[in-house]
């Protein structure tokens, strides 16, 4: 292994020294603790501490790095206290997650590190997210996030590169190839000569290096940064390396030949740097040994002092609360007089422009939103008023996009993210549930992200274009699910979203887009998040809804008292599916105590399931009648008229409504 210096001092040299010998001693201290059932878990990164080392101490404190299982020495080199990182590997309140994560799964923006999910890519665009911010905010700062070789087959990979070659980003997207991905060998992962060789077909600058040498690692970072501040873009490193034990303790290097572990001790990062000092008259021989001590001393005292920490306790209370960011939504009524009547899309999009000229920090992002307007026009002209950078085309890459809004959260930056369909956010779902939903539960960080989803059937558009999908993500504890079902709610509803911290699923209704108007106030408002609206007044039924389903009860009941002339009902307009309103629902119950749920979604598992078994468990005994649901046929979403007709709830809500009421 062949060092070459430049222009360290022999103080940096030594630094650099202390910065790799840390991790190893940490590593041998968890090793042991481990056998002693005294930590419940380990991925040890012993023989690759000069990647983790060598990028974070070549960086500027300020610079953000997502790191990955391995990566204990990016946190040590960023100073994080030691007893805080062993509260977290041991679970204790103090640490870095407060016991809700383990290990290298948290962040923590003093440190500027965003640390990973289990799934190995959304930290990558993750990355890209921050790189832009930090692009867009002329802050002259790079971004480096991690990868292994492994994870260099996943779809989040492709689309991180191709995000950052396309918009060039100053980023550096570092692939540890330490030869397996858990048990499987890199011959059985790819077939190019070498990861790097990737890069040109982004368009992108590929390197590979030595991952082994800790000098390599450090001037390379150090001389790519310099360039990647003054002009951005993107750079694909490969760093060759191997992992000594198993991909975590428990699985074992039994797959491994051994001749392959022979080899590569001999490239210890560690032992060769340490030689090569004392060769070179920069250290004493004795040096290394008592650096070793101290470090094992300090690292002693700060377990033993982690593992006095009383065990982590929480309420059921706080754990709740905790699910979502406070937030500081002003709920601002509208001062203006002047009311136009206009049409939902119009309105969707009067909400989108106003919170773009409040807030400064807000950015559009999603296919065909800049210069096309959208493929049902919400951002028409939006380029020519706020510019490309703040209304960016995206390439056709969900998941990448969604990752991305969470690294610009990062950084303080606020985030629209337009699916073209609703449909199609299934390609981008691992990023809102796994990341954007537990972000703010997990570490504190808020995901300031907003995703459009127009939805919805009714328009003739087939199986791929006109799902409901809210259900999806009703299951999923830290998100936001907002569903306008008139002008003026669409507005208002959005302008909150956009202000809320939380990731908010705002649901679009393509078929209500341009067939229903309302008088909307021109100027900016808000209508609180969480708030059902009683849409008509009545004692005799309370019909629960949303979207379409709204105008469908209304029809239903003026058919209805056509009919027989006596009917009175209680419209309800949940409004927000995620968290919904109880406290209007139990008041609604209580007043008629008949009550039909109806949605455009599938009826197995849908959300009118949820609310009626909290209705029947709670409510039961102000019931005259079971709680009845309507909705659409468990079956895709047909493309013929007559077929989707059918396949909608809309003709069954009045024989429900008369099964109901004849109960």
């Amino acid at each position: 292994m062949k060092f070459e210096r430049k222009n360290l001092t022999n103080e940096e040299l030594i630094r650099l020294y202390q910065f790799i010998l840390k991790p190893r001693v940490i590593e041998e201290r968890m090793l042991k603790l481990l056998r002693q059932g005294r930590v419940s878990k380990w991925f040890s990164g012993i023989g690759q501490e000069a990647i983790s080392v060598g990028v974070t101490a070549a960086l500027e404190e300020d610079e953000y790095v997502c790191p990955l299982h391995r990566n204990l020495g990016v946190f040590t080199t960023r100073n994080c206290s030691l007893q805080q990182l062993f509260e977290q590997f041991q679970g204790k309140q103090n640490g870095f997650s407060q016991g809700r994560e383990r290990s290298f799964h948290f962040g923590t923006n003093e440190h500027h590190i965003v640390g990973m999910i289990s799934h190995l890519g959304p930290q990558l665009c993750v990355g890209d997210g921050i790189a832009l911010a930090s692009k867009l905010k002329k802050e002259k700062k790079i971004t480096v996030a991690f990868t292994g070789d492994g994870g260099t087959s996943e779809g989040d990979f492709h689309e991180a590169c191709n995000i950052a070659a396309v918009w060039d980003l100053p980023i550096i997207i570092l692939i540890e190839n330490n030869g397996y991905g858990l048990s499987t060998p890199t011959n059985e992962q790819f077939r190019c000569k070498q990861l790097a060789d990737r890069a040109i077909g982004y368009g992108m600058k590929g390197v590979t290096i030595d991952g082994n040498n800790i000098l390599e690692v450090y001037n390379t970072i150090k001389e790519l940064g310099e360039q990647m501040r003054e002009k951005p873009f993107p750079v694909l490193l490969e760093c060759i390396t191997f992992r000594m034990r198993g991909h975590e303790e428990a699985s074992g290097v039994k797959y491994v030949p051994k001749e392959l572990i022979e080899e590569w001790s001999k490239k210890d990062p560690v032992m060769n740097y340490e030689n090569w000092l004392i060769e070179e008259g920069i250290r004493s021989p004795d040096y290394p040994l008592m650096l070793k001590e101290e470090f094992d001393v300090e690292v002693r005292a700060a377990f033993d002092a982690a593992d006095k920490q009383p065990e982590v306790e929480h309420t059921i209370e706080k754990e709740e609360e905790e699910v979502y960011a406070p937030s500081a939504v002003q709920i601002q009524n509208s001062k203006s007089k002047i009311q136009n009547v206009k049409r939902l899309v119009d309105a969707v999009s009067d909400g989108l422009r106003q919170s773009m000229e409040k807030h400064d920090n807000l950015f559009i992002m999603g296919q065909d939103v800049a210069e096309y307007g959208g493929v049902f026009k919400i951002t028409d002209g939006f380029v020519e008023k706020f510019g490309k950078e703040r209304v960016r085309n995206t390439p056709i890459c969900e998941s990448g996009v969604l990752s991305a809004a969470l690294g610009m959260s990062v950084k303080g930056m606020k985030t629209v993210v337009e699916m073209q369909f609703a449909d199609f956010v299934s390609t981008g779902f691992n990023p809102i549930v796994n990341n954007l939903a537990k972000s703010y539960w997990r570490w504190g960080q808020n995901a300031d992200v907003v995703v459009r989803m127009p939805t919805g059937a009714g328009v003739g558009a087939g199986p791929f274009h006109s799902q409901s999908n809210e259900a999806w993500f009703f299951h999923v504890p830290g998100l936001k699910i907002v569903y306008p079902s008139s002008s003026y709610d669409a507005k208002g509803l959005l302008c909150a979203s956009i202000e809320d911290p939380n990731p908010v699923m705002y649901f679009e209704h393509k078929a209500l887009y341009r067939s229903i108007e309302g008088e909307v106030p021109d100027d900016y408002y808000t209508i609180e998040i969480g708030k059902a609206n009683l849409v008509s007044e009545g004692d005799d039924v309370s019909i629960i809804t949303y979207g379409a389903g709204v105008h469908w009860a209304k029809e239903a009941v003026e058919s209805w008292q056509l009919k027989v002339g006596s009917l009175t009902a209680d419209i309800l307009d949940l409004r927000t599916l995620l968290p919904f309103d109880k406290e209007a629902i139990e008041k609604t119950v209580k007043k008629t105590g008949k009550v039909l749920i109806l949605h455009e979604d599938t009826l197995v598992g849908g959300i009118g399931a949820e609310i009626s078994a909290w209705i029947t468990e709670n409510f039961f005994q102000y019931l005259d009648a079971p709680v009845m649901r309507v909705a659409s046929l468990d079956t895709p979403v047909p493309f013929a008229t007559s077929l989707e007709k059918n396949f909608l709830p809309k003709e069954r809500l009045k024989k429900k409504l008369e099964e109901l009421l004849a109960y």
